[in-house]
Formats: C-alpha cells, sequence, structure tokens
C-alpha cells in the first residue's frame, strides 16, 4: 500500500459465484492471498459539477484520467488515506498517489497545496486546478481479496459487494451503499507491467471467464446520478 508511483496493463471480468469460487481454487499453487486477507475499501470520487471526468470515460476514449481518495476500511479524521491519480492511455494504467488524511484532503480540493510537495503532489494540484471546481460525487465500497505472484509482478483483485452511494459523501461515515451487482457477482481485475502468463489464461478459459469493461463510478452514475439529472 505504500507504493506511490505504479504502471501496468489492467484487465477486468465479471464472475458469477461458481466461476469465482472456481478460480480461487485453480490459484492455489499460482498465487498467494497478501497478508491483509479480505479488505474493505472505500473510493470517494471526485468530479466537476457537470461530471465532465466520468462523462468522459463512459465515452471509451484513448485517454481517460480521474482522481479519487481511498481508504482501506472506515477512515478517522487522522487516520492514512491515500489520494489517487489514475490515468489510463492506450491500455496502460498510470497511478499517482500519496498518503494524507481526509482533513489535509479537504483543504487540498479547497486549494490549498501540501506541504513539501514534491512531484506528485505538483500533478494533483495541477489535475485539481485543471478540473476546477472539483467536488465529491460518488462514494464506491467493496470488499476485496488481493492476490500476488511470488517473485513476480502479476497482482490479482476480487471484488466482492460492490456497492455506492451518493449521499453521506465521507470516508469517516458508514460502509453501507447500494448494490452495483446481483448476488454472488463479483468483480475480477488482473494487474501486470508485462504479458499474462499462460497459466493464467488457461484458468480464465476453464472458468470461462470472458474479459469485459466495467467502471464502479460508471456504472453508479448511469444508475443514480444520470437517472436523476434526465428526470429533472
Amino acid at each position: 500500500m505504500c507504493i506511490s508511483v505504479m504502471k501496468r496493463y489492467e484487465m477486468k471480468y465479471l464472475l458469477n459465484g461458481s466461476q469465482t469460487e472456481r478460480l480461487r481454487e485453480k490459484l492455489e499453487g499460482h498465487m498467494q492471498l497478501d497478508r491483509y486477507g479480505k479488505t474493505s475499501i472505500a473510493s470517494l470520487y471526485y468530479d466537476t459539477p457537470t461530471y465532465r471526468l466520468v462523462r468522459a470515460s463512459l465515452e471509451k476514449p484513448v485517454f481517460k484520467e480521474k482522481i479519487r481518495l481511498r481508504s482501506y476500511g472506515p477512515a478517522t479524521e487522522d487516520s492514512p488515506v491515500f489520494l489517487e491519480l489514475k490515468r489510463k492511455a492506450g491500455g496502460v494504467v498510470y497511478k499517482r498517489r500519496i498518503q494524507t488524511t481526509v482533513p489535509d484532503a479537504d483543504r487540498f480540493f479547497t486549494g490549498e497545496g501540501f506541504p513539501d510537495g514534491g512531484q506528485i503532489e505538483r500533478e494533483l494540484e495541477a489535475f485539481r486546478d485543471r478540473y476546477a471546481p472539483l467536488e465529491a460525487a460518488c462514494l464506491i465500497i467493496y470488499d476485496r481479496m488481493a492476490y500476488f505472484e511470488p517473485d513476480g509482478d502479476l497482482r490479482l483483485t476480487i471484488d466482492e459487494n460492490p456497492r455506492y452511494r451518493v449521499d453521506d459523501l465521507t470516508l469517516t461515515g458508514s460502509m453501507d451503499g447500494v448494490p452495483l451487482l446481483g448476488p454472488g457477482r463479483t468483480i475480477l481485475e488482473i494487474k501486470v507491467q508485462d504479458a499474462m502468463p499462460l497459466w493464467l489464461t488457461a484458468i480464465l478459459t476453464e472458468c470461462g471467464a470472458g474479459k469485459g469493461s466495467f467502471s464502479k463510478y460508471g456504472e453508479a452514475y448511469r444508475r443514480q446520478i444520470l437517472k436523476a439529472r434526465l428526470s429533472a
């Protein structure tokens, strides 16, 4: 969780309950569950008042970017949270992030800078200023199981019970939300710097997993925010 700069390919799959269980069984001997076990993650997405960032992302452009504040479990006023800038270009994902606190992040979005700001802080500030004003738009929550390949760069995550809310937009509140998927369905994400190994390709084929595209924030926007705007 301390990595501040990342560059990798990311692939997503939507799985049903039986596919998820089969995948977990097949991963044994290839990958290990990380030391955190199942972790509840909350990501607070920021956007313009017209939802410029999520609308652009849903158009599936060659280049897209977003900013979010993430906590592992409910946050407190002084617990660590992570401000992340995520960009995708040509299928490659680039992520920059810094550790901060909820009060400092709140001050950041009102225009203040970070003390002793380095390169990543300057990138975050440039992004904020380019899209200003940015405001909390949607909270995405899910329960994640993360796997890693020993002595390799492959990482795999399975997100259960993805949910969202568009009110009470704070990381210091509850971890409740409206479900994004049906019962038993999960989101598989594969993250790798180079090509996916053949053994994993074979496992995905055996499990009947088909590569797809799914944005948690994008789906929440389509379900509630866009619907509310169209009916207004």
